[in-house]
């Protein structure tokens, strides 16, 4: 699989239900470098596999919204917004955070992440898109 590839399929799974995703997808020798609302944390295989399982156990589903997916070599490059599903509120999908990544892939797996995030909600997007029509 191409590095796109491997991203995609990172994307396209269930990641809020599948169990496997970690072992299937991230290298065992993997780091997210990850910057977001609570400051920086730096994940190895064993958080990464702890954040997924935070994630199981909160969400529903989570669906990503792609403005830029771009590949050089063995890195892709990502923009995307995430919506989620809570387990409390299945009917509802909320708006979650706009999404910065930088992915290396290492033998047909996820080696590196760099992502920023900022938490978003419907305010966000709302003034986001009135912005984009003035700028237009």
């Amino acid at each position: 699989m191409s590095a796109k590839e491997v991203v995609k399929a990172f994307y396209e799974s269930d990641v809020a239900n599948d169990a496997t995703l970690v072992s299937r997808l991230f290298h065992k020798d993997c780091e997210l470098h990850w910057t977001g609302s609570q400051g920086f944390v730096l994940y190895d295989y064993k958080g990464v596999e702890g954040f997924f399982e935070g994630t199981r156990q909160s969400y529903n589903s989570l669906r990503f919204e792609f403005t830029h997916f771009m590949e050089v070599n063995d890195t892709v490059v990502t923009r995307h917004t995430i919506y989620g599903r809570t387990i409390e509120h299945s009917d509802d999908e909320t708006i979650l955070a706009h999404v910065s990544s930088i992915w290396e892939i290492k033998d047909g797996k996820i080696f590196r992440c760099y992502e920023i995030s900022q938490q978003a909600d419907e305010s966000n997007e709302a003034s986001m898109k009135s912005y984009k029509e003035i700028k237009l």
